[in-house]
């Protein structure tokens, strides 16, 4: 199975967030989401796990 991540340096932010996490899918998914609400102040909502799944790439070697 191909570990999937999600890179916060993906996306413009005021605060120049740098997370990377890596895993299986839906792990990614939900920590990216946790950390896109707790951190960033967006709204948990489908959309926002949908965008999270779409940007989802395969994680780097080693991660």
């Amino acid at each position: 199975m191909t570990r999937k991540a999600a890179d916060c340096r993906d996306t413009p932010s005021v605060s120049g967030c740098s997370l990377y996490i890596s895993g299986e899918e839906e792990e990614v998914v939900r920590a990216a989401t946790e950390h896109a609400v707790s951190v960033h102040e967006h709204a948990d909502t489908p959309e926002l796990r949908e965008e999270v799944r779409a940007g989802l790439k395969d994680a780097l070697p080693g991660t």
